[in-house]
């Protein structure tokens, strides 16, 4: 007991204590700034799809949707949703877990869709950003 309390008089404890809170503080600065590198560093790795290019072929009723979209991990970062409206109305919307490729992939649906009807598609990324574009259904070729 009493070396306890010399070893308190001199200020053991006080450098002891001292030491636990620098270490307890930069472990939490630590914490905070990797929190905070996390948050921030998703949108430096996720990229709003590149390119969509459609085609419609009025013979067999199908909408190809031609997606460029850049992603090293495909099952981490991908197109997560495809959503198609036709003449102004969502008709369609295609949930996706993954894409089935790294950069540059084509998904078909079958649209029924008239001469003159305007099919507009959105490929929305799962972390950030959409792409958007629009095809005219043009006169039955034969």
């Amino acid at each position: 007991m009493l070396m306890n309390k010399n070893f308190e008089k001199a200020g053991g404890n006080k450098r002891c204590n001292g030491a636990r809170r620098t270490i307890i503080s930069a472990g939490f600065v630590v914490f905070l700034l990797f929190i905070f590198l996390s948050i921030h560093s998703i949108p430096a790795y996720a990229t709003a799809p590149k390119d969509l290019k459609l085609v419609y072929d009025s013979n067999t009723q199908t909408l190809h949707a031609t997606i460029t979209h850049s992603s090293p991990a495909p099952t981490f970062h991908y197109i997560k949703k495809v959503e198609i409206k036709k003449n102004g109305e969502v008709i369609s919307t295609n949930d996706y877990k993954n894409q089935p490729d790294k950069s540059t992939f084509s998904y078909t649906y079958t649209i029924p869709a008239s001469e003159g009807d305007i099919l507009e598609v959105t490929a929305s990324c799962n972390l950030w950003g959409a792409k958007t574009e629009k095809v005219t259904i043009e006169k039955n070729v034969k």
